[in-house]
């Protein structure tokens, strides 16, 4: 029965030019990990026009019956690199580390041909959005190699997915090994014009002062949020936290800074992990974990007992650091996994970050509500006047839609209906 109702969702509204109505369902609303019975409005123009129980339907509105089916708000993917992804078959990361990774995508995209990002990435957009991710933060490298290619080419798919699919694109200034900083600090204010965000991975800097200066110093000129790749690695003598929260105070950009992996924390003693977690508290700083990269690029070199490689994801989460979780890569050199699953990446989070089974409902949180306010996203979720990017399900509640997944759904993309991808579907390439 189940189904059948979600094939007539599939099917849409009958062409109604006047919204239409879920009927009985139980809906995720805002501040709650409870599903309650909720019917919602969706207006023509795809966004949630009404919510409440037993909802009069409004006047030549349709009605879709969904009953004791399951209604979340889309999920969201805070940290992808869409510039990367599928490109595992064309630069191989034989040594399966981090700078491995590096190396081999810098390599590859000095000889990229034209139209290649857009290629790769509408391919691997079109597939988290059909697996219910309906908001996407994606870094961008922007170096002396690839220049700019990559950015703008993200630039014309945020514009044209629009109405499919938010896209957030965080100009990602990249600091190669010889490349002096001069190149960035020339060129980060035309990136960061084109970009939602500026990023950066002061770990591998030559000068890392130098360049946080160079990022920090942007972000308060154009006004932007900060996501930082910081101490993606388990070296307890370098971690850089310190130098990140005093230009987080020089800059007034509290509740603004968000810090990617964050590795090191686990490689700390606590008493130096609790200063760092209180620090962050206090300046409103959130964290990304990315597990799938963690679990595969770091340890490797531990002979006995290989580290996990993620930050601390209990403590922090325990203790009320804003913490999200997301892909990182998918099929790269970094990842050579990924299907832009975050339900997977939600129970993977909550696997190897230790919590508990009575968080599945915290697991949830971390692809949803917190990851949109991390990225400072306007119009989330199941309440009025937000878009209607939502997951219908026949799950029964969050800890059985993170626990196993459903086995039916269909998601709605401002209100459309976008069907799950048939097994074995591939996205045919695409020109720039």
């Amino acid at each position: 029965m189940k189904a059948g109702l979600l094939e007539a969702l599939r099917r849409g509204p009958d062409g109604s030019t006047h919204g239409y109505v879920l009927k009985g369902g139980k809906a995720i609303l805002p501040g709650s990990r409870e599903a309650k019975g909720a019917d919602i409005f969706i207006t023509a123009d795809g966004f949630v026009g009404a919510v409440g129980a037993r909802l009069p339907t409004p006047v030549q509105a349709a009605v879709i019956d969904v009953a004791g089916l399951l209604i979340s708000p889309g999920f969201i993917d805070a940290h992808q690199h869409l510039d990367k992804t599928g490109t595992l078959k064309f630069a191989p990361n034989p040594s399966g580390t981090l700078q491995g990774a590096r190396d081999a995508f810098a390599a590859y995209a000095r000889r990229a041909p034209p139209g290649d990002v857009t290629a790769r990435a509408s391919r691997t957009m079109r597939r988290c959005l059909a697996r219910g991710t309906t908001a996407i933060r994606s870094h961008v490298n922007v170096d002396k190699d690839a220049g700019f290619s990559g950015l703008e080419q993200l630039c014309r798919l945020r514009s044209l997915w629009a109405d499919r699919l938010v896209l957030q694109l965080v100009a990602f200034m990249i600091p190669h090994p010889n490349q002096d900083l001069d190149w960035l600090e020339a060129n980060i204010d035309a990136a960061v014009a084109q970009a939602d965000v500026v990023g950066g991975t002061p770990a591998v800097a030559e000068d890392p002062d130098r360049y946080l200066d160079i990022l920090f110093k942007a972000a308060a000129r154009h006004d932007r949020p900060v996501d930082l790749h910081l101490d993606e690695h388990l070296n307890p003598e370098r971690p850089l936290f310190d130098r990140v929260f005093e230009r987080i105070r020089r800059h007034a950009l509290q509740g603004k800074v968000v810090l990617s992996h964050a590795s090191v924390l686990s490689a700390l003693p606590r008493d130096h992990f609790e200063r760092i977690r209180d620090d962050m508290a206090a300046l409103d700083v959130g964290v990304i974990t990315l597990p799938a990269a963690n679990l595969y690029l770091q340890g490797r070199s531990h002979d006995v007992l290989p580290p996990r490689g993620l930050t601390r994801v209990a403590q922090l989460t325990r203790s009320g650091v804003a913490i999200a979780t997301a892909s990182d890569n998918i099929q790269d050199p970094f990842v050579p996994t990924g299907s832009g699953d975050m339900l997977e990446i939600a129970r993977w989070t909550l696997l190897a970050g230790h919590l508990h089974a009575s968080e599945l409902d915290l697991a949830y949180s971390m692809i949803t509500e917190t990851p949109a306010r991390l990225m400072g996203l306007k119009g989330y979720g199941i309440a009025p006047g937000a878009r209607a990017d939502l997951v219908v399900c026949d799950c029964a509640d969050v800890e059985t839609l993170v626990a196993g997944g459903p086995d039916h759904f269909v998601v709605l993309a401002k209100g459309r209906p976008i069907s799950a991808p048939p097994l074995g579907w591939e996205e045919p390439a695409l020109s720039a």
